[in-house]
């Protein structure tokens, strides 16, 4: 039964990963606890190789799972981002048992353009001058990883291993 088990679950990641509908389906349920969660961690590494997690107000992931947030541009996460790009941001829906992960490579942007259109105005008393106060952070994700017990995506039985899709970033 174990090995039925472990052979099903195998098989689900190889159809996960050649399987366009299947792939459609678990981007779809990423996207639904991405915004039930509405928040995230942002977790970069420091340069002394410690990891460092925040709490963060992303924008809602857009089509190709890119993620915008911001930042004070003095903040500790805009100098680790410099030292090393690769981050994760973790969302958890505390409703539905289940979360998503997004490895990527963030860039730091200080477009006034990009600047105005990410902007929410909830944020006008943490960003005093939007110009020097406030910069984005654009994540590009390379691979995604979901679990959810509403919509049965588990992880393997045996090693925990979420279904995960990897993005094309040339």
């Amino acid at each position: 039964m174990k090995r039925l088990l472990t052979i099903s679950l195998l098989s689900f990641f190889v159809a996960c990963s050649t399987n366009p509908q299947k792939e459609k389906g678990i981007k779809e349920i990423a996207r639904e606890i991405m915004v039930a969660s509405k928040n995230c961690a942002l977790i970069t590494v420091d340069s002394s190789g410690v990891a460092n997690a925040r709490a963060m107000d992303p924008f809602l992931p857009e089509e190709d799972f890119t993620v915008w947030m911001a930042t004070n541009p003095k903040s500790k996460k805009v100098q680790d981002i410099l030292n090393n790009p690769k981050v994760t941001l973790y969302y958890f829906d505390k409703n539905d048992p289940g979360y998503v992960t997004i490895q990527g490579n963030a860039t730091l942007i200080n477009d006034a353009d990009k600047k105005e259109k990410f902007w929410k105005e909830e944020w006008k008393n943490f960003y005093k001058d939007r110009k020097t106060d406030y910069l984005l952070i654009k994540v590009i994700p390379r691979k995604l990883n979901v679990i959810s017990e509403r919509h049965r995506i588990l992880g393997d039985s045996i090693t925990w291993r979420a279904p995960e899709i990897n993005f094309n970033t040339n």
